[in-house]
């Protein structure tokens, strides 16, 4: 199909996914003007309450990504383990997607993930590919034990991974994850994790936020500080980690980039998301342009906007029941609320966040 960008307000974004971030994306370009339509598998989505047209149907449905083709200006995706057949499907029906596959390609496979990061100067632990139990084996030895094992493939909060204690668990580890192929990387010694959330658009225009410090609990983000306290030369070098994955992408579009800030002051990169990312939710609050807009911004072929912080936040996941308190939370005068319209809460799952807002540390 043919589409000129920038697109006009009155254009429709397509969105892979139904979730808390689908929402706020499509809630991001309501303001811009925009239409938005999702396609998902799940009834009454968080994202289908707010959107211009839900279409429910499994991601490989070729009729559904028929549907989504021709209602669509442009497509993007809201988690990353979209199957690479759907982006190419998409593109054969003359669909603009972005990002692009490249970076879904990178990001599905942790083993390809840091072979590409290395390879662009986004230094990371050590790490093994694993096909088999001996290989943990062998790969310890060499790494160093503990070491953590993740599957090669999706698994996220902490879900499909094992710490590798000692000599002679390879075997116990590796039926753990399923005796799925899998990266064996070796223990990052960092005194804090960051994040930093960056974006390029379509005329290669570059944008940063301040990074952020990350808190984790159970393999479950609880807490994102921002901006963190860190030298301006730990910002400059996030900022170039940034510029060189998303360059060598040709990226356009948000991407969340975990960090550790090692014992020797260095950054290494744990992985990268090609999409809003969860540690970006201070920004809603935070700054003049946040990460959905800015996601919608870029990919709509749209200038980037201000992403210079106004205030300091201190975001938290409610997980479970603990959205059950947005009255008492909706009182705090510096609390800003954010639910995202999910069914009955479970332990665990991710139902809001609020950010309280502080003035900026000089």
């Amino acid at each position: 199909m043919s589409v000129a960008f920038p697109l006009p307000p009155g254009s429709t974004v397509g969105i892979l996914g139904g979730g808390q971030l689908g929402r706020m994306l499509a809630l991001a370009a309501a303001r811009l003007g925009l239409d938005v339509v999702v396609l998902t598998p799940d009834e009454g989505s968080p994202a289908s309450r707010v959107v211009k047209r839900t279409i429910v149907a499994d991601y490989a449905d070729p009729a559904a990504l028929k549907a989504l083709a021709e209602a669509s200006d442009v497509i993007t995706y809201e988690f990353e383990n979209v199957p690479a057949a759907v982006v190419a499907t998409l593109k054969d029906l003359g669909a603009h997607v972005a990002p692009g596959g490249e970076a879904l390609r990178v990001a599905q496979d942790r083993v390809e993930e840091k072979t590409f990061l290395n390879a662009a100067s986004a230094p990371t632990v050590a790490f093994a590919p694993i096909d088999q139990a001996a290989d943990v084996e062998t790969a310890l030895a060499a790494l160093g034990a503990p070491a953590l094992l993740k599957t090669r493939r999706e698994g996220y909060d902490g879900k499909g991974q094992t710490w590798v204690r000692q000599a002679g668990d390879g075997a116990a580890a590796f039926a753990s994850v399923g005796e799925a192929p899998s990266i064996l990387e070796a223990r990052a010694a960092f005194t804090r994790e960051l994040s930093v959330i960056a974006a390029r658009g379509r005329d290669g225009e570059l944008a940063t936020y301040p990074v952020s410090e990350n808190i984790h609990e159970n393999g479950v983000l609880r807490t994102t500080i921002a901006p963190a306290r860190v030298t301006p030369a730990l910002q400059a070098e996030a900022e170039r980690i940034s510029r060189e994955i998303l360059t060598r992408l040709d990226y356009v579009g948000v991407m969340g980039i975990e960090l550790f800030e090692i014992e020797d002051g260095r950054l290494l990169v744990n992985e990268i998301a090609p999409r809003v990312h969860n540690t970006g939710h201070w920004t809603q609050d935070g700054c003049e342009v946040d990460q959905f807009e800015l996601h919608i911004r870029a990919v709509a072929g749209w200038p980037l906007g201000d992403t210079r912080p106004k205030v300091g936040v201190e975001m938290t996941n409610l997980l479970g029941d603990e959205a059950n308190d947005w009255l008492a939370i909706a009182g705090e005068p510096n609390a800003r609320l954010h639910l995202y319209g999910k069914g009955a809460p479970r332990p665990g799952r991710k139902m809001g966040h609020v950010n309280r807002v502080r003035p900026l540390e000089g």
